[in-house]
């Protein structure tokens, strides 16, 4: 889940991604599978599981989380789009 900001606008299905751990400096890799867009995370939040928006199954998921990330008025700037990905390459 992310903002649908000019960098993630860019992104298509298939592409690659790769994610440092700031600190460990393990990546790994990922491929993009699908990319749905919507305008708030309420509306996001509504369409996908818990478990699959990377909640444990016993947290209580809430759209207000988001706000430790952006503030409140960026999605409703930019949207919103959660990137469904598989992972290629574990970490190392």
């Amino acid at each position: 889940m992310r903002l649908n900001d000019e960098k993630r606008r860019a992104l298509k299905e298939n592409d690659l991604i790769e994610f440092t751990n700031r600190m460990t400096f393990d990546t790994i890799t990922v491929e993009v599978e699908s990319l749905y867009k919507y305008s708030s995370f309420d509306e996001l939040y509504k369409d996908f599981d818990k478990v699959s928006m990377g909640y444990d199954k016993d947290d209580i998921a809430n759209p207000k989380d988001m706000e430790k990330y952006y503030s409140k008025e960026e999605p409703d700037k930019y949207g919103v789009i959660e990137i469904k990905v598989k992972v290629i390459q574990d970490m190392e």
